[in-house]
């Protein structure tokens, strides 16, 4: 059953498409890749789909509701929620009062809001640095807060945006079982990732965005060893060599 459905949306600024008639779905409890080429278009279609953008045209429907005007507030309350590519925590505030932030959505009670903070932090491995200062974490704690700030909203729905970009490899596969047991308890995701290792380990299927178009879709073996995905990420010619290489190896 979808969960969010995206149907020829695009988005122009000026005289530049910067997302060109691009459509996508995903399943409730699902766990879909969005991948492309720098400059491809992903962070615009995720501000559409989050409704920090208003389309050119298209529409976005989330849990059976056309959504397509509502701005990013009223679509938290619906159970959507994003990160953001450039982690920005609230550096005066601890670990668990900027967790807390979130949890607000559903808790109004201050005492239930830190309650569901500290609850949200051990899920996401920052529970032993629930006092520490948001300003004193590395790159690889500021992700996992990034993270546990758009879980603590009680999403149907997570939006991940680069959420492993900058870290290094061991940092990599220890977030990697959070991602798969935060979607192991219901909640879909659709993520925006580099990071090849985690989209063949994490998701069920892989939307390819190039120029603005989705260019490839289907499950990440399939998706990664498309011609037209070689030539999007290497250059024209790339899938010819590559497959000329094999055939001589």
């Amino acid at each position: 059953m979808s969960l969010m459905r995206a149907e020829s949306l695009s988005r122009r600024f000026g005289g530049l498409l910067a997302v060109d008639g691009a459509s996508l779905e995903v399943p409730e409890g699902g766990l879909i890749g969005l991948i492309g080429p720098n400059g491809a278009g992903k962070t615009t279609l995720f501000a559409l789909l989050s409704g920090f953008l208003t389309p050119s045209a298209g529409r976005v429907d989330f849990a059976g509701a056309d959504v397509t005007a509502e701005p990013p507030h009223r679509r938290a309350v619906r159970g959507m929620a994003r990160t953001f590519q450039i982690v920005q925590p609230f550096a005066g505030l601890t670990v668990r009062e900027n967790i807390a932030v979130g949890a607000y959505l559903r808790h109004p009670a201050r005492r239930d809001a830190i309650r569901s903070a500290e609850a949200v932090a051990e899920e996401v491995g920052l529970g032993p640095m629930l006092d520490a200062q948001a300003a004193a974490l590395t790159v690889a704690g500021r992700k996992r807060l990034e993270l546990a700030r758009a879980l603590a909203t009680e999403p149907r729905l997570l939006l991940l945006d680069e959420v492993l970009a900058g870290l290094n490899p061991s940092e990599v596969r220890d977030i990697i079982p959070v991602i798969r047991t935060i979607r192991e308890r219901g909640v879909a995701i659709l993520m925006i990732e580099h990071v090849m290792q985690a989209v063949m380990n994490l998701c069920d299927h892989v939307h390819v965005l190039a120029g603005g178009r989705m260019i490839a879709s289907g499950p990440p073996q399939v998706v990664t060893a498309d011609p037209r995905v070689i030539e999007a990420y290497l250059g024209h010619g790339a899938a010819a060599r590559i497959a000329a290489g094999s055939a001589h190896a």
